[in-house]
């Protein structure tokens, strides 16, 4: 199955300019967050989630343990809502000329076209394509933009939404719910395996914007599919916000896998909140490419719930002149004979900082799990910086759990032997860096190992290639 990633861009992109219909700006406030449900024509349900959100918010804490808070300013955001001047499409062509150059340079009518089964775009704040193949269609899947699923799928978005990443989780959550806009929903009924992935785009046009989208994946018993999240952003000249929200439920036996290719551009702040239930026999897949932004905070997180259940997670993030990349995954083991894999690999460079931060949880009662954590760094340079805090907590006598934690530093004495050998420096470098993924990218799809290679040439071309 191709999934046609190792298509996509990875250069920064220029700056864009297209005509917004709506921009509600300000302080978050109660009054704001009405104004935002008032627009999109909420049930009431859905308002009081917000206003109960938005309460928490209001109370909580920053995390003082985020490197980089200090430096986050909530009030320099002011654009908080903001609507495209477009009606959403669902043909490439409907779009206006604007916009839809900045999806033919990021290739997206292409994928759409040729390995996706289907594809929805947000663009600021709302959904502006979504484009569903007759193939998802006849097996029955849902995929709908979820401010449109809030009012035609009630039932299922009222059961689910908020059930996996809860509001009350940390104050960065509970402003996803108070301010969320676009995003999708994906039901997967049972039995329904599908064999070409979906994806869902995401994409900041604007400085002092905040983008707050939420997906929201079900997959029914014995179901399975592919699930592609892309962000991208343009050069801003100062900073925009993301806050997104992602909630995969995996009924027994059934698998997803959820690949995320993250370019956003140096000026975006990144929270990304992930996390899974998985029930009986489920199958839960992270996969990770964290490759731009200024600051990143992402934990893709599994609860496995059911017996049997399993989960990996394989995070791979770059980062370079003076981006921070707070990153790592948690998993807690809930039921017997759960099994989880973590595999964390950074690169750092040109007083770029790395942070591996996760968790492993056995509960009382977990018995016969295993789980085993990885995570290795890559320092380039005197200037570049790499930490871990790993955490495991053993409630049950009865698991398994190893951990493995290295940070090596460019060896002169490798890249000493290699250049003897008739390789330039640059040439001597680069391979080491190939050496240092390539157990990681083995694991990956093939199109995923071609994409991630293809990154580490663009942000490390004065090195030379590593394919």
């Amino acid at each position: 199955m191709s999934l046609g990633i190792e298509n996509l861009p990875f250069e920064e992109l220029p700056e864009v300019s297209y005509r917004h219909r709506l921009e509600i700006t300000g302080k978050v406030s109660r009054s704001l967050v009405e104004e935002i449900s008032r627009v999109k024509k909420e049930p009431e349900w859905m308002r009081n989630l917000r206003l109960r959100a938005l309460e928490f918010f209001e109370k909580a804490r920053i995390p003082q343990w985020i490197p980089f808070i200090e430096k986050i300013d909530l009030d320099e955001i002011t654009s908080l809502y903001v609507k495209p001047d477009v009606e959403k499409a669902e043909k490439w062509e409907d779009l206006p000329e604007e916009i839809r150059r900045i999806y033919e340079k990021l290739k997206l009518p292409e994928s759409y076209a040729k390995y996706l089964a289907g594809l929805t775009s947000v663009l600021d704040s709302e959904s502006v394509f979504i484009g569903v193949k007759d193939y998802l269609r006849k097996l029955g899947v849902v995929m709908i933009p979820m401010e449109e699923a809030v009012v035609k799928y009630p039932d299922l978005v009222r059961e689910y939404f908020s059930r996996v990443f809860p509001y009350t989780d940390h104050k960065f959550a509970a402003l996803h719910y108070a301010l969320w806009s676009g995003g999708v929903l994906v039901y997967v009924p049972r039995n329904v395996k599908v064999a070409y992935p979906v994806e869902a785009f995401f994409f900041v046009g604007r400085e002092m914007e905040g983008q707050f989208e939420h997906s929201l994946i079900v997959a029914d018993e014995g179901s399975e599919i592919v699930f592609i999240e892309g962000c991208a952003a343009p050069r801003l000249m100062r900073e925009s916000f993301h806050d997104g929200m992602v909630e995969i439920y995996a009924h027994k036996a059934s698998k997803v896998s959820f690949i995320t290719v993250q370019n956003w551009s140096r000026n975006i702040v990144n929270f990304n909140n992930k996390r899974a239930i998985a029930e009986e026999g489920a199958t839960v897949d992270w996969v990770e490419g964290s490759i731009g932004s200024k600051f990143t905070v992402t934990y893709p997180s599994t609860i496995l719930r059911g017996e049997g259940s399993n989960t990996t997670s394989t995070v791979m993030s770059i980062s370079r002149g003076g981006v921070v990349k707070d990153t790592g995954s948690k998993v807690i083991h809930a039921a017997p004979r759960t099994t989880s894999r973590v595999t964390s690999k950074s690169i750092v460079a040109d007083g770029g900082v790395s942070i591996y931060r996760g968790l492993v949880q056995v509960n009382k009662g977990a018995k016969g799990s295993a789980s085993y954590v990885e995570c290795e760094s890559l320092i380039l340079d005197e200037k570049s910086q790499s930490h871990t805090y790993p955490i495991v907590h053993l409630l049950d006598d009865d698991a398994n759990v190893g951990h493995e934690a290295s940070t090596v530093k460019l060896d002169e004495d490798q890249v000493f032997y290699l250049t003897s050998r008739g390789l330039r420096r640059n040439e001597a470098v680069s391979l080491i860096i190939h050496g240092f993924i390539r157990d990681v990218l083995k694991k990956l799809p093939f199109e995923f190992a071609v994409m991630m290679t293809r990154v580490l040439d663009a942000e490390f071309g004065e090195y030379g290639g590593v394919g």
